[in-house]
């Protein structure tokens, strides 16, 4: 049996409601999986997390927990924040809560390249586009009328602790830009499998949430763009004057998704583009450059659709009797919890935010445990292998501890791939590790 077999098996759905201690522990196997996924795609290796999930049956759990924190996080984060009685001794327990949302969708956005993932989705699918649409939907708008929260470090610095609640607000308003972002990856890999998804899928997308008219809005003020810099991997880069017009890989996620969603046969089907809609969509003609289509060729069909789109009027409503499925998570959390998010809240700070002295350290020992090199080793099946090679290795990246290296040019060839798993553990590490001093 791998390593990552019963972490993967462990996974539960549970409701908002249950004692947040279940989530911690499931923060816990999903952060090593997260970690362990990142490690294989960045090394081009087998994705045994990938299968491991899939074979379990557990994108389905992975997609109704992420609703859920996201949920929790919308409705009784701020109701707790606002207890007068509520002076936690630590801070860790509310970060691991706040930062399990961003966890999962990165999961997601490493994994959801593959056919296999999406149709293991089954009736979560929808859901998982509705969870999606809700934060680019909220990008949009926040880019539109320029009031974007995207600051220099929209993943929390974990080296900064968090003292107070004000700041793990903060933390929590960074983290949602990033996670559009992640939405925004995962979308465009669900629009990559139309043909074989549900017809309710691609009906979802283009009539009920209209998903190309959200990305033609994101194209237009493209947030992860701004004066000199980008964003890529979790941060603000500089790019040189010469690199300006370089296309980035979340311009390329939303100009794919596009691709799909408009010439796509399955998808040119089904969508009902009346005025308002070929509006908005000829407004992507000034953004098709010579240079943006030079980058990515494909673009020049979709420059021919919107040409033939200026000069067509819109085909009448296509009216098809379809039983459709609805998502139904997010709507059935909600109701069944509305007006009690106070009483929830209240109850949490009493069973779950103010363990005691010992209950803290064993479980921040336990979370310390989570990105322990040699925990992290009872993942990988076979003696370490160089991550930029292959060949067996016996030297350690000094500074997360999890990758291997032959020798230090393959180190430092590859840096660039290995430098978001090196960040997610090294900072994380280094957080839990200022608060066990406290």
């Amino acid at each position: 049996m791998h390593g990552s077999e019963p972490t993967a098996a462990s996974l539960r759905t549970f409701t908002i409601t249950g004692g947040l201690g279940v989530w911690f522990k499931q923060h816990e196997y999903i952060e090593k999986l997260n970690i362990q996924a990142i490690l294989n795609a960045s090394a081009g290796q087998e994705e045994i997390v990938k299968e491991l999930l899939v074979t379990h049956g557990k994108i389905p759990t992975l997609i109704h927990d992420l609703i859920s924190v996201g949920i929790w996080k919308l409705n009784v984060f701020p109701v707790l924040c606002q207890l007068q009685d509520f002076q936690p001794k630590s801070t860790i327990p509310l970060y691991m809560v706040i930062h399990h949302e961003a966890t999962i969708i990165n999961l997601l956005e490493t994994i959801f390249y593959h056919k296999d993932v999406c149709e293991s989705a089954e009736e979560l699918a929808l859901d998982i586009i509705d969870y999606c649409h809700r934060k680019l939907t909220m990008l949009a708008s926040q880019s539109s009328s320029g009031t974007s929260k995207s600051k220099d470090r929209l993943l929390p610095n974990l080296s900064i602790k968090a003292s107070t609640l004000e700041e793990l607000k903060l933390q929590s308003e960074d983290l949602e830009f990033d996670i559009a972002l992640k939405c925004l990856s995962v979308l465009r890999y669900i629009t990559d499998q139309t043909d074989s998804l549900p017809l309710s899928v691609t009906n979802w997308l283009l009539n009920t949430h209209n998903v190309p008219c959200v990305l033609v809005e994101l194209l237009q003020h493209c947030p992860w763009s701004r004066q000199l810099q980008k964003y890529e991997s979790g941060r603000w880069v500089t790019v040189p004057a010469e690199d300006q017009l370089k296309m980035t890989k979340l311009d390329g996620q939303a100009w794919i998704a596009l691709y799909n969603l408009l010439l796509r046969p399955e998808c040119q089907a089904k969508y009902n583009i009346n005025n308002f809609t070929k509006g908005q969509l000829l407004k992507l003609r000034s953004l098709l450059t010579e240079v943006l289509i030079d980058q990515l060729p494909n673009l020049v069909e979709l420059q021919r659709f919107l040409g033939h789109l200026a000069v067509s009027e819109p085909a009448a409503t296509k009216k098809e009797l379809v039983l459709e499925q609805i998502p139904e998570v997010w709507d059935s959390i909600v109701k069944a919890n509305s007006g009690k998010w106070k009483a929830i809240a209240k109850h949490q700070v009493k069973n779950v935010f103010s363990p005691t002295d010992e209950e803290l350290q064993l479980q921040a020992q336990r979370w310390a445990q989570t990105y322990n090199m040699d925990v992290m080793e009872t993942l990988v099946p076979d003696k370490p292998k160089c991550g930029s090679c292959g060949s067996e290795a016996a030297k350690r990246c000094s500074r997360c501890q999890n990758e291997w290296y032959c020798n230090r040019e393959c180190q430092v060839k590859h840096w660039q791939k290995h430098k978001k798993a090196c960040d997610l553990v090294s900072e994380s590490l280094k957080r839990i590790k200022e608060e066990l001093k406290t």
